[in-house]
């Protein structure tokens, strides 16, 4: 067994946990960390993308008592089932945008000055979003919303597909400025994400099956582990911080962020990986 590969999954793990549902990019951060341990071959790529969903495990978690509820429901009660509708329609633009471009996304933009780029744009692009009148907001509850403002939210969640972009940034800032409240931006956000990651993570390791072996399942079922816990911790966390803070700070995280990766990738003082 090799330790040092188990430490760096258990690495990329607290990294996906903490920044899957954060507006700050999993995705870029994993990219950078990869880089910086030298966790960045094929292999690894599809790791990134299968510890997502230990990180969804920890959402599903959290929100039981909602999905339950809306399980039970679901055969009876018009809500439960536009609830889920909204769920299902807010998915379908990532599956058919997904597969239409991912592999050449994948191919030219995840890169370390990609994802500083998109770091410091997104950052601006918060900003922005949280200076707007809090009369633009219509929707204060999850279950407010219409098919249609789902299918906008999901549109904007497409944007994640550019590395750093930030797939709960996209959703949550996208709805706020779609006029959902922070609150029901956030919420639609988390369970966007359970099929979206869990069809990801799923399609990602049956394309690449031919990569993996029974010896790496020890490398990602630490990947998934840390995952899960560093995630649940985080989303118990945001939803009790955005009852009464704004997503400025992460803005300015994400702006100083970019900006310290480029610095140090133009003068040569890190050897970020392409």
């Amino acid at each position: 067994m090799d330790v040092v590969l188990l430490v760096k999954a258990a690495i990329m793990g607290v990294v996906e946990g903490l920044t899957e549902f954060l507006p700050i990019s999993s995705t870029g951060h994993l990219i950078l960390a990869g880089s910086l341990l030298g966790f960045d071959d094929a292999k690894a790529k599809v790791f990134d993308i299968a510890i997502q969903t230990g990180a969804i495990f920890a959402v599903i978690l959290v929100y039981w008592q909602k999905i339950r509820a809306t399980l039970v429901a679901l055969p009876t009660q018009r809500q439960a089932q536009r609830f889920v509708l909204n769920v299902l329609i807010g998915f379908l633009p990532a599956v058919v945008l997904g597969l239409l471009f991912g592999k050449a996304i994948k191919a030219h933009l995840f890169t370390p000055v990609v994802v500083a780029s998109t770091f410091i744009i997104g950052g601006f692009i918060i900003l922005w979003a949280e200076r707007r009148s809090p009369a633009a907001t219509r929707i204060q509850s999850v279950d407010d919303m219409t098919p249609l403002d789902a299918l906008k939210v999901g549109l904007v969640q497409c944007l994640a597909m550019v590395p750093g972009t930030s797939r709960s940034g996209s959703t949550i800032i996208g709805g706020m400025l779609l006029g959902l409240s922070r609150k029901a931006a956030t919420d639609f956000s988390f369970f966007l994400a359970i099929p979206t990651l869990i069809g990801a993570g799923g399609y990602s390791l049956y394309k690449e099956r031919a990569l993996l072996s029974v010896a790496d399942l020890p490398m990602f079922i630490t990947g998934l582990v840390f995952s899960f816990l560093s995630a649940w911790l985080c989303v118990r966390w945001l939803l009790r911080y955005i009852s009464t803070h704004s997503f400025v700070p992460f803005a300015y995280y994400r702006i100083v962020f970019g900006i310290v990766v480029l610095v140090t990738a133009w003068t040569g003082w890190v050897q970020w990986a392409d």
